[in-house]
């Protein structure tokens, strides 16, 4: 599964939805506020630096990005790197077309098989998330996988990674819920295991989300 997600690299990058190649493999879409640790989520999955962009000056990014995997230069899977949102310096204009952007591309992406919603955990889902969730909630119900990343989790206690990860599988929607830290490397095999299954038909029981208790630390992956 790591080997497979290292295999990873770039495929396009779409302004707008007409520019994104029809493809008949699965995609997996990651989204996220600016700012939420989403391009170096991608990059530490994948074991590349520089693969998604994070930009100076966060929320500037607006393109589509996918990058495609598979071994022997074959693509059986593609990750969408969709722009974060929520950033004030950028205009309310070009928020606002992003917003109708990524809304179309989550209701009307034919081969998008899930959805990573990353959340710093301090923070929280925001209204911005939840107007997403609101978007996605039908195909959720549908059929369509849904993941709520808590980033950076790292920075928590154990009580507040407790805390955290069970209200966040409440808001998932029917979806699942994990932690995940990129300087840690915590939950590195849960979140790769979950992609190949999404993207190669593996319709196994998915694991439940693990709450921890006070005397029992967040295992380090």
């Amino acid at each position: 599964m790591h080997g497979w997600l290292h295999t990873a690299r770039f495929l396009t990058t779409a302004p707008q939805l007409e520019f994104l190649p029809d493809l008949d493999v699965p995609e997996v879409a990651f989204v996220g506020r600016s700012n939420a640790g989403k391009s170096t989520c991608i990059n530490t999955m994948t074991q590349q630096k520089r693969l998604a962009f994070a930009s100076k000056t966060p929320g500037r990014t607006q393109s589509i990005n996918l990058f495609s995997l598979g071994k022997q230069g074959i693509t059986d899977a593609v990750l969408a790197d969709l722009p974060g949102y929520g950033y004030a310096a950028v205009p309310r204009e070009a928020k606002l077309r992003w917003q109708r952007v990524m809304g179309n591309y989550l209701l009307t992406r034919k081969n998008l098989k899930a959805v990573v919603l990353l959340c710093d955990p301090r923070l929280g889902l925001t209204e911005l998330d939840e107007i997403l969730l609101d978007v996605i909630r039908p195909r959720v119900a549908d059929g369509l996988n849904f993941l709520i990343l808590l980033t950076k989790s790292d920075k928590l206690t154990r009580a507040e990674a407790n805390k955290a990860l069970s209200i966040a599988q409440l808001q998932s929607g029917g979806g699942q819920a994990r932690l995940f830290s990129a300087l840690k490397k915590q939950g590195l095999d849960e979140v790769a295991r979950l992609l190949w299954d999404w993207t190669h038909g593996v319709h196994a029981a998915p694991e439940p989300s693990v709450v921890y208790d006070e005397e029992e630390p967040p295992a380090l992956d």
